[in-house]
């Protein structure tokens, strides 16, 4: 009897072990990337909100992380530190390619399932068209960005310019604050058309508290093509369960005014739809034609 009751005690344990360590325990935690488009300060205090309707949702647990870079968030796909994630376009390409992740949904931002970039200048830089660029010092936000690098650089391509100095400024908000500053001539960023009462949702917005005039300072030279809209992305082997209670949570927070604002503080936006891998195959033949190393830009 006691060796039974021994044995019984040992196999609970067991169990119980075995269950707290099931993805969505405390112990195990669901791990939600969010790509550092913005300030990472931003993204945090934001996130905790949604953190915890998540958890009152789903009944699972849920931790955040905030990476350096974009490819930072693709490699944690392939390292399964990454469950699901909130990427940049070009980043799930690679994430898809190389780790299988899959684009579930993608966000609604002003009505529409995709954006475009820009190119901008300084209203003092001289430059009135592209071809003024040429060999005028310009900001990039990161080489892995549709709107701020991909798509431009497209632009200047079929135009025959090239930039002078450039530089990688990493986040769309730095390179308008470069712009302005005078530190480059020009550079690209993310654009989003202005709302019907005429507030510019464009990249310039994100410094409009530190640099008020700088829709009278910066101005747009050119807008890319379409580009589709940042995805929500799964781990190859993540469970259905997991993704279905994920998406309900998300969907229903969406559907509140909080949860609005807490997006569009964060990334612009207000609501998701379904997406398709097949959504960002444009974004795949501009891959081809501005020849981007894919192998040097991962590593």
């Amino acid at each position: 009897m006691r060796w039974s009751l021994a044995i019984c005690i040992v196999i609970f344990s067991l169990t119980g072990c075995l269950k707290e360590q099931q993805l969505g325990s405390i112990d195990n935690p669901i791990k939600l990337f969010f790509t550092p488009s913005i300030s990472s300060g931003i993204i945090t205090e934001n996130s905790k909100v949604f953190l915890q309707y998540l958890e009152q949702e789903t009944g699972l647990y849920f931790i955040t992380k905030i990476p350096t870079s974009y490819i930072a968030v693709v490699e944690a796909f392939g390292s399964k530190r990454a469950d699901i994630g909130i990427m940049n376009s070009f980043g799930y390409l690679l994430a898809h390619e190389k780790y299988g992740a899959t684009a579930e949904l993608k966000i609604i931002r002003y009505g529409r399932d995709f954006y475009r970039g820009q190119i901008v200048a300084h209203v003092d830089s001289g430059i009135k068209a592209i071809k003024d660029i040429q060999g005028k010092r310009f900001a990039f936000t990161d080489s892995s960005s549709a709107s701020g690098y991909m798509f431009p650089l497209k632009i200047l391509m079929e135009n025959k310019v090239k930039p002078g100095n450039t530089v990688f400024a990493i986040k769309h908000d730095n390179v308008i604050s470069m712009i302005y500053q005078g530190q480059v001539k020009a550079g690209s960023t993310f654009h989003s058309a202005p709302s019907a009462d005429g507030t510019i949702n464009d990249a310039r917005r994100l410094v409009l508290t530190q640099f008020p005039d700088v829709m009278d300072k910066i101005k747009i030279i050119a807008i890319t093509d379409k580009i589709p809209n940042d995805p929500f992305v799964f781990r190859e082997d993540l469970s259905n369960e997991i993704k279905k209670k994920f998406k309900h949570a998300l969907f229903k927070f969406l559907k509140t005014k909080k949860g609005q604002d807490i997006f569009f503080n964060i990334y612009n936006f207000k609501g998701v739809v379904p997406a398709i891998d097949s959504d960002y195959d444009n974004l795949r033949n501009v891959i081809k034609t501005i020849k981007l190393d894919l192998d040097g830009l991962i590593k």
